[in-house]
């Protein structure tokens, strides 16, 4: 006989998926008198499917999206279900350019319950390495190698609930339209805000697919910003996200969750403008897309160092060669032979941490680097950008 708590715990289990089926095939197999050696590994084959290190992945077709945008359709090359992912998460896609081996991460902008392929909607960087790759050269059949989906940047309906902002700049849609989609297709009563912030109105990513779902959706709510100059025929709000407008949009704004996805300088602004609006930094979920492109810009940058000065690289007993300030480390050591695992290139994951044995390095708020680190002289290489000569340990 169970007892009350027994009787509890086993009510609470049952909610479980797949708790009842594991119960009954435990059962099933202890009355043929099985010692269950013939489940050894199975656990480790179900972990590496659902997350596994490496992707084989090819493209299946090449969408062009606006003057500055395209979407890579990618599915896995052995022609298999990919991978679960939670909407807003990202892969990170490893390409060998010029000789250097090198990655960037991408958010999939495809719903979560579309596992035949991902979508990854990459825009033009200005000065970049691999986007202009990526847009120019890549062709339907070429073949990649990435991460399986990784992140903490996704909905959790536990701790964020049902009533959700996302504020995204230019391609900060990308993880916005996932969510989009997958809450869509799902029965959850989510109502789903999106404040979109552009430069130019002939280069807004998914616009008119997002003016159709505003339409035919009522718990889906769309606003619109440009800053630069529009046309007569546009309806949107004309300038930059500021307080007064966003306490019009958001009347309730310190009882919902947000969620904050564009380049590091407009993640600021919008973490610093909800502050204002009385929103606690819990309910706030930041995305960063890569590196800061001017940390000179940012506080903490020393002020007498040009982001142009050269500075003296040396990896352990190695050789050493010249890198500039401005540059992040991790994208200097690519560039001269180096590799170390990376996936956010962001300062997030901590994949990319060397150790600094000599020199300084500026580190950005965005690097979140752990006290553990700091204590031991542990650095993310992906957002540390090198102010004097430093020796590094890989």
């Amino acid at each position: 006989m169970l007892d009350n708590n027994q009787k509890l715990e086993t009510n609470v289990f049952n909610s479980v998926v797949g708790f009842k089926e594991a119960v009954l095939k435990k059962t099933e197999m202890e009355s043929k008198g099985s010692t269950f050696v013939e489940e050894k590994g199975l656990v480790r084959q179900t972990i590496h499917r659902l997350h596994p290190k490496r992707l084989k992945l090819r493209v299946e077709k090449i969408r062009i999206d606006t003057l500055s945008t395209k979407t890579l359709v990618l599915c896995s090359v052995d022609g298999k279900k990919l991978p679960p992912f939670q909407s807003g998460q990202y892969i990170n896609l490893f390409v060998s350019l010029a000789g250097v081996l090198t990655a960037r991460p991408y958010s999939i902008s495809s719903s979560s319950k579309n596992l035949d392929s991902y979508e990854l909607t990459i825009k033009r960087a200005e000065g970049g390495f691999v986007s202009p790759y990526l847009l120019d050269e890549v062709e339907v059949g070429n073949e990649f190698e990435s991460t399986g989906p990784m992140g903490s940047f996704h909905h959790n309906p536990l701790f964020h609930g049902m009533d959700l902002v996302f504020l995204a700049g230019g391609s900060g849609i990308a993880p916005a339209m996932s969510m989009l989609k997958s809450f869509l297709a799902s029965t959850d009563p989510v109502r789903f805000h999106i404040i979109y912030s552009n430069s130019f109105e002939n280069d807004v990513i998914f616009i008119d697919e997002l003016r159709a779902l505003a339409k035919t959706n009522s718990h889906f709510i769309l606003t619109e910003f440009l800053s630069r100059e529009v046309s007569p025929e546009y309806q949107g709000y004309h300038g930059r996200l500021n307080v007064d407008t966003l306490k019009t949009l958001l009347p309730n704004a310190p009882s919902e969750m947000y969620y904050v996805c564009g380049p590091t300088p407009f993640n600021e602004h919008c973490a610093e403008l909800l502050s204002n609006l009385g929103v606690k930094s819990g309910r706030i979920l930041i995305e960063s897309n890569g590196p800061p492109n001017k940390p000179e810009n940012l506080e903490g940058w020393p002020k007498s160092v040009l982001p142009s000065l050269e500075v003296n690289i040396k990896v352990g007993n190695h050789n050493s060669f010249k890198a500039k300030a401005g540059e992040p480390l991790l994208n200097s050591l690519e560039r001269n032979g180096y590799f170390t695992e990376n996936a956010c290139r962001s300062g997030e994951c901590s994949l990319c941490r060397v150790k600094l044995k000599t020199g300084e390095v500026f580190s950005p708020e965005e690097a979140k680097i752990r006290k553990s680190d700091k204590k031991f002289g542990w650095i993310h290489s992906c957002v540390a950008f090198p102010v004097t000569d430093v020796e590094i340990q890989l």
